[in-house]
């Protein structure tokens, strides 16, 4: 009977170990996948050109300010990427900013500037206060800035443009 149990345990055991040392084995390679893929997304990511213009937009009142390059810079945009990527990032922002401007509409209190020949956006606070923004530090082809006079101005999402209105402007 001493002998079952021994070799009873003797089995457990080493089906546990042969167990054990298969997940660790995959844990191990998934991990070395993931730091492989982790480094060539690094190293294929490319920072946006710098803008052609250095002049200053004011903003002042409760707008939705929509941004984007300008055509030098577009050009710029386009020589350093892949053709399938620029015209990905080109196609995404401008439907994105179309369905924007589409909801915006419902919101006659906001109004709608269009950047494309300025670096800096300087919103100017109710307390006189202003924050500037460089849009170089940017990394986004185009996007949208939602700015209330009684708060800091905000980027926000355009695939949620709708909820992103009501969060920050009803607040």
């Amino acid at each position: 009977m001493e002998k079952n149990n021994f070799f009873r345990i003797t089995f457990h055991t080493s089906i546990f170990t042969v167990l054990a040392l298969m997940c660790f084995n995959c844990q191990e390679k998934g991990s070395k996948i993931k730091t492989t893929v982790q480094n060539n997304l690094t190293s294929t990511v490319i920072a946006k050109p710098h803008s052609t213009f250095t002049d200053t937009v004011i903003i002042s009142a409760a707008s939705a300010v929509f941004y984007q390059p300008d055509s030098l810079q577009l050009e710029k945009i386009r020589s350093v990427n892949p053709r399938n990527i620029y015209e990905s990032l080109t196609h995404e922002s401008f439907y994105q900013m179309r369905n924007a401007r589409m909801v915006l509409k419902s919101w006659p209190n906001v109004k709608v500037i269009e950047i494309s020949k300025a670096r800096y956006l300087s919103f100017i606070k109710a307390d006189k206060t202003k924050d500037i923004i460089d849009l170089d530090s940017k990394n986004d082809i185009a996007g949208i800035f939602l700015f209330d006079k009684d708060k800091d101005p905000e980027l926000t999402d355009m695939m949620n443009i709708e909820t992103e209105l009501g969060f920050y402007f009803k607040k």
